[in-house]
């Protein structure tokens, strides 16, 4: 007999874990997290959530408290860009990156977990488990066994989850490494150059500095501990002094490589984040990919365990976020490329002349923060994607407020029309806006499944039959 029992078991308490559990608790999922760390980290990732996060978030009401922490800039964080790529225009209701620490994220994502009954078990690491037609079973080091009727995968780039399930990650290896280490010095914040042009990087923190700088010679074994005195010999060599460097926080080594799973889920097992996933630092990407991997798949499961999903749409949780997955590595070394393009000169001409035009600029600050997520082929422009925060007439003011129960809305904007028949599995809202659009289906992330401009209601009831699943239809339909 399993010491624990639950319907989903999740590995790894990052973003991905973390906001997958919310999800699932909202709806009503039993839901546990182990974590193999048996605290919170020491030290932070990363500093940047961009505005396709934040729209994400605000459709669940966790988007405004971060924004009034953190500090905004209004441009899409991009490497290898002749000049910064202004968000002004966007289609976001959030047209800037925030600077925050991941670890605050991870603090407002736990507690809303947690508030929901889903259930954190740090000093957890999960080692292997099984799989049947009705479960998993997973065993925990300290000899804990946990079934459930799910596992989701959200361990990291080294998941054990995708390696136990058999799940390829073929990608490239890095082609070079980088050393970051959060120290204090008193180097300028920005690019340093040393005598013979190579460049480190000094980026202010609270307290401390982040530096980053190409390291030579990498050893064999990759993950090999950085100490202190290895990161205070790459800087002395690229700067041609000493500068002490002093109080480190956190010693990592990261590169370039870049991997995508096969597939994002393997019978009753499903990866997110970093464990479907890796890539170049460049775009400050990692944090909010990790974050859309888990809106598109929480609602999606949740429904499955629940038993109301309809045929295959667990299924398209791979469809839409491999695809997803493969736009982000192309992105990000594309933007490697960019930053390494004294070779490639026509190249970098090229980039400059696009990012340069209004139009180009903006087009790419949207490809790079994943502004242009499209989950249905192209029709309407709000056709797929996420529906924009609408100013509403009635007793909502804005639409994002309508997905807070992380339902299904069917939003009548005339109103005009009999939409309460349509009312089981589905929230349905009447309200005025400006908007050229009659009426919208809604997934739970937001994502437009079906609107009209119009009075005609054609295609809504294959829409609800698809991403809903079977509700008693009204007759004139």
């Amino acid at each position: 007999m399993p010491d624990l029992e639950t319907d989903v078991l999740v590995a790894g308490a990052g973003p991905a874990g973390l906001l997958l559990a919310a999800e699932l608790a909202l709806a009503g999922v039993r839901t546990t997290v182990v974590e193999r760390l048996p605290g919170k980290p020491p030290y932070c990732r990363g500093f940047n959530l961009n505005s396709r996060s934040l729209d994400l978030l605000a459709r669940r009401g966790l988007a405004e408290g971060l924004v009034a922490e953190g500090h905004q800039v209004p441009h899409a964080p991009a490497t290898g860009m002749p000049e910064p790529l202004l968000l002004d225009g966007a289609t976001t209701d959030h047209p800037f990156s925030l600077g925050i620490p991941q670890t605050r994220v991870e603090e407002v994502l736990e507690a809303r977990a947690l508030d929901l009954g889903a259930e954190l078990l740090r000093g957890h690491e999960l080692r292997s488990f099984t799989q049947d037609a009705a479960g998993v079973t997973a065993e925990i080091h300290n000899g804990l066994t946990v079934r459930a009727r799910y596992l989701a995968g959200c361990d990291g780039g080294r998941s054990t989850v995708r390696k136990r399930a058999g799940i390829g990650f073929p990608g490239v290896d890095a082609r070079w490494f980088a050393l970051l280490g959060d120290v204090e010095c008193e180097l300028p914040y920005g690019v340093s150059a040393g005598p013979d042009g190579r460049t480190l990087f000094v980026i202010p923190r609270p307290g401390y500095v982040r530096i980053i700088v190409r390291e030579d010679d990498p050893p064999a074994d990759k993950d090999t501990p950085v100490t202190l005195d290895r990161l205070q010999s790459q800087v002395d060599d690229v700067l041609g002094r000493h500068v002490e460097l002093r109080e480190p926080r956190w010693l990592t080594r990261f590169g370039d490589a870049a991997r995508l799973a096969e597939r994002y889920r393997e019978g009753r097992v499903l990866l997110a984040g970093d464990a479907a996933h890796i890539h170049p630092p460049a775009g400050a990407i990692g944090v909010n990919v990790a974050l859309d991997d888990a809106f598109n798949l929480g609602w999606k499961l949740a429904a499955t365990v629940r038993g109301t999903a309809p045929e295959g749409l667990l299924d398209t949780y791979h469809v839409e976020r491999h695809a997803a997955g493969e736009h982000i590595l192309a992105n990000t070394r594309a933007q490697v490329a960019l930053s390494e393009a004294a070779a490639a000169e026509p190249l970098a001409d090229l980039m400059r002349r696009v990012a340069t035009h209004p139009a180009g600029k903006l087009a790419l600050a949207e490809i790079i923060t994943g502004l242009d997520a499209r989950y249905e082929p192209p029709g309407h422009p709000w056709l797929g994607r996420l529906a924009p925060d609408l100013p509403l007439r009635g007793d909502v003011t804005h639409l994002a407020a309508l997905l807070h129960p992380g339902r299904p809305v069917l939003l009548d904007l005339t109103p005009e029309r009999a939409f309460a028949a349509w009312a089981p599995g589905i929230d349905v809202a009447a309200a005025r806006s400006t908007s050229d659009v009659g009426a919208l289906l809604l997934r739970p992330d937001g994502h437009v499944a079906w609107l009209t401009t119009g009075s005609d209601d054609t295609g809504l009831a294959e829409a609800i039959h698809r991403w809903v699943g079977d509700i008693p239809v009204p007759a004139t339909a």
